[in-house]
C-alpha cells in the first residue's frame, strides 16, 4: 500500500499540469464535505459507543490464536504418580479409633477428610466415616453417603488405612479424647499425639481443615493424601451420573470456559467487598449477623474492621461479574464463547449476571442443562449440587476463578493431577489496577487492555512448577499459613515424569 501511494505521487508530479485556481477551490471544497463526513459519522459511533462494553460484540479473536486459547499449557511428560514407595507396610487391624466431624463447605470437607486419612495412617488407628458439618452457613443435611461412594472409598483405602462405617456399640459409652489437632501440623506432632491410646481407645476430632502440613511430610503420606482425595473420594453415583450429563450437553455445543463465579453473599460478607454493589446491597451485607459475629466473638481473627478499598486494591476481592466479562474479552474469548457458571446464587441476581451477560451472553447454569426432574433429588443440599459443579469445572476446556478459594484451590489441584488442563487464575490486583485506569480514562483502547491483560496471565494457565513454600520474612508457625496449598498443586510429590506402576482409577 505504502508503494503503490510513493508512484501514484510521483506521476503527478511530473506529468500534471499547474492546477489553475478554480480547480483548487473544488478540491478544497471536496475536502471539506469529506472532513464534515468523517466528524458526523465519528460523533454518532462514539455516542453509540457509550451504551457498548469495552469490546464491541462484533469482534472476532485472532484466527491464528484461537487454538492457544483452549489448548493445555505444556506438560513436559508430568503424569500422576501415587503408587506407594518398596518401604510402605500394609495396614494393621488396630483396635483404636478415630471419629472426626469435618468442617466447612463440600471441598474444604473433601480436603480435611483427605488429611484425616493420612493422620489415621500416622497414628496407627481405624477411621470411623466421618460426620459431615451440618452448621455451616449452608445448614446441608447430607451424610457421608450422599454426596460420596462410601463402600468405593472403604476399598480403594483398604491397603492404607483401616476405615469402617461405624463405631463399634461396646465402644459407644468409652470416653473419648476430644482433640482439636494443631493446624499445619507434620509428622513429628503426630507420633507424639500417639501418646493419647495409653488412656483412650476413641479419639474425636471436631475440625478436619488444614490439619496436616503443606510440605515436610513423608512421601508415602503425601501421596496417602493424594489417593484419597483423587481415587478414593468418589462421588455417589447419582451425582457421578448427572454430572457426566451435564458435561456431555455441555460438549455437544462445542468448548466452554467454567467459570467458578464466587460472588455469593457468603464471599462478599466474608471478605467485606462491597465494589459493584448498590448502596442497599452493601448496606445489607455488613448488618449481616454472619458477619458481625464472626468478625467481633473469633478471637483468632485479626482484621475486625475491614475497608472494602483497601480489600479491593489489595487484590482480596473476588471480582464483579462484570470485571470477569471485561478480563474474558481482554484474553481474546469470543462472546459466542460457552460460559458454565459453577456457584451458587448470585448475589443481586440477574442485575449483576446482566454485566457479565453484556460480554457472553452465552451463559449456562445447572439449572438450564438439567431438567427440574434431574435436579429435585438434590434440592436443598448445597453440598451436593456444589459437586455437580465440581465434575463440570474438572472436565472444561478452561476453568477460571473469580476467587481463589477452596473450591478453586482444589479443582486447579485435580486439573494439575490429570495433566496439567488449563486453569487461568486472574492476577486480581493487577487487574484491578487496569481496571481503575479504565475507569480514569487512563486506558481506552481494546487492544491495550488485551495485551497487558495477556501478558500479565502468561504464567498463569496452569503449567507444571514446584509448590510455593512460605513467604520470606514469616517466622513460627505463622509461616505454614502462607505456603501453596498441597491440594492446589501435589506437584512434586503426586506428579513425576518416571514411569509408575498402573495407576489406581
Amino acid at each position: 500500500m505504502v508503494n503503490s501511494r510513493a508512484f501514484f505521487h510521483g506521476r503527478t508530479t511530473r506529468f500534471l499540469p499547474n492546477p489553475s485556481p478554480s480547480s483548487i477551490s473544488a478540491y478544497v471544497f471536496l475536502l471539506l464535505l469529506l472532513s464534515l463526513f468523517i466528524f458526523i459519522f465519528s460523533t454518532r459511533q462514539i455516542s453509540d459507543d457509550d451504551e457498548k462494553p469495552f469490546f464491541s460484540e462484533s469482534e472476532v479473536s485472532h484466527p491464528v490464536l484461537e487454538d492457544h486459547l483452549w489448548d493445555a499449557p505444556f506438560s513436559y511428560g508430568f503424569r500422576p504418580c501415587t503408587y506407594p514407595t518398596r518401604r510402605y507396610e500394609a495396614p494393621q487391624d488396630w483396635d483404636r479409633y478415630i471419629t472426626v466431624r469435618s468442617n466447612g463447605g463440600l471441598n474444604q470437607m473433601r480436603t480435611g477428610i483427605s488429611d484425616m486419612v493420612a493422620v489415621a495412617r500416622m497414628m496407627n488407628a481405624t477411621l470411623v466415616i466421618p460426620e459431615l458439618d451440618k452448621r455451616s452457613f449452608w445448614r446441608d443435611s447430607s451424610t457421608f453417603s450422599d454426596i460420596f461412594d462410601e463402600l468405593h472409598f472403604i476399598r480403594t483405602l483398604q491397603g492404607d488405612v483401616r476405615i469402617v462405617k461405624q463405631l463399634p456399640k461396646e465402644l459407644g459409652s468409652v470416653p473419648r479424647a476430644r482433640k482439636h489437632f494443631t493446624t499445619w501440623s507434620g509428622m513429628s506432632y503426630y507420633v507424639e499425639m500417639a501418646r493419647l491410646w495409653k488412656d483412650y481407645q476413641v479419639i474425636h476430632v471436631p475440625k478436619s481443615d488444614s490439619r496436616l502440613s503443606n510440605s515436610n511430610l513423608p512421601l508415602d503420606i503425601q501421596r496417602l493424601r493424594c489417593r484419597a482425595l483423587y481415587y478414593a473420594l468418589r462421588f455417589s453415583p447419582p451425582i457421578e451420573s448427572l454430572g457426566e450429563k451435564l458435561v456431555e450437553r455441555l460438549r455437544s455445543k462445542g468448548q466452554y470456559i467454567a467459570l467458578h463465579l464466587r460472588y455469593e453473599k457468603d464471599m462478599l460478607s466474608f471478605t467485606g467487598c462491597t465494589y459493584g454493589l448498590t448502596e442497599t446491597e452493601a448496606e445489607e451485607l455488613s448488618i449481616m449477623s454472619f458477619v458481625f459475629d464472626f468478625r467481633e466473638n473469633t478471637n483468632h481473627w485479626k482484621m475486625k474492621k475491614i475497608n472494602s478499598t483497601e480489600q479491593r486494591i489489595g487484590g482480596y476481592c473476588p471480582l464483579t461479574p462484570k470485571e470477569v466479562g471485561i478480563f474474558l474479552r481482554a484474553l481474546d474469548y469470543a462472546p459466542s464463547t460457552s460460559i458454565y457458571i459453577a456457584a451458587g446464587e448470585i448475589y443481586g441476581g440477574n442485575a449483576h449476571l446482566s454485566e457479565l451477560r453484556l460480554y457472553f451472553p452465552n451463559l449456562v447454569f445447572k439449572e438450564t442443562l438439567a431438567t427440574p426432574e434431574e435436579l429435585k433429588m438434590f434440592a436443598n443440599h448445597a453440598s451436593q449440587t456444589a459437586a455437580l459443579d465440581y465434575i463440570v469445572s474438572i472436565e472444561s476446556d478452561v476453568f477460571v476463578p473469580s476467587y481463589a478459594g477452596n473450591m478453586a484451590r482444589a479443582v486447579e489441584g485435580h486439573r494439575r493431577f490429570l495433566g496439567h488442563r488449563k486453569t487461568i487464575s486472574p492476577d486480581r490486583k493487577g487487574l484491578v489496577e487496569i481496571f481503575d485506569k479504565m475507569e480514569r480514562g487512563e486506558l481506552n483502547e481494546a487492544s491495550s487492555l488485551s495485551r497487558l491483560v495477556t501478558q500479565m496471565h502468561r504464567l498463569r494457565q496452569g503449567a507444571p512448577r514446584k509448590r510455593e513454600g512460605s513467604v520470606p520474612g514469616i517466622k513460627g508457625r505463622g509461616r505454614f499459613r502462607t505456603e501453596e496449598s498441597f491440594y492446589e498443586n501435589p506437584f512434586p510429590e503426586c506428579i513425576c515424569r518416571t514411569k509408575n506402576r498402573v495407576q489406581m482409577t
